[in-house]
């Protein structure tokens, strides 16, 4: 079975001086894989072609044969690595929580493994009958959220 670590190496070596980066490397146990890389601006299909080739080249299809797929991370899929929240700050996500709770908001700012997201949510003031519309922030941390999404918006 070809190494998910050689694999990994090699993207890495494409990577390096590149705006690009590794989401997500997946080797199937009947030799199937799959490459996921992201640019902050989107991904290019000749750059796709380009490090499929880079690992053609390197990994021998005489030791294994292998089927190779190199794409972009999927558009309204969840988030995989840091470097996707870090790309859509400002933009809508809907996140799903350890409690099954499901919001929706901008995603404000990402820190370390901890992001915030902003809702606009009714909230009862003091002095006022009635809940006043409002931002309020919720912080999570990545590794405790069950997804982080992308919300397609076609207004």
């Amino acid at each position: 079975m070809i190494d998910k670590n050689v694999v990994k190496k090699l993207v890495d070596e494409w990577l390096e001086g590149k705006e690009y980066f590794l989401v997500d490397i997946q080797i199937s146990p009947d030799a199937k894989i799959v490459v996921e890389i992201d640019h902050a601006d989107g991904v290019w299909i000749e750059d796709c072609v380009e490090l499929s080739k880079f690992i053609e080249e390197r990994l021998s299809r005489d030791e294994e044969d292998y089927e190779l797929e190199v794409g972009s991370a999927g558009l309204g899929q969840p988030f995989k690595v840091p470097q996707q929240y870090i790309n859509f700050i400002g933009k809508e996500v809907e996140v799903l929580d350890q409690d099954r709770r499901k919001i929706r908001g901008v995603l404000k700012s990402v820190e370390g493994e901890k992001f915030v997201v902003s809702v606009n949510e009714k909230v009862q003031v003091e002095g006022k009958k009635r809940p006043v519309k409002m931002d309020v922030d919720h912080e999570y941390d990545m590794n405790e959220v069950k997804y982080t999404k992308y919300i397609i918006s076609f207004k």
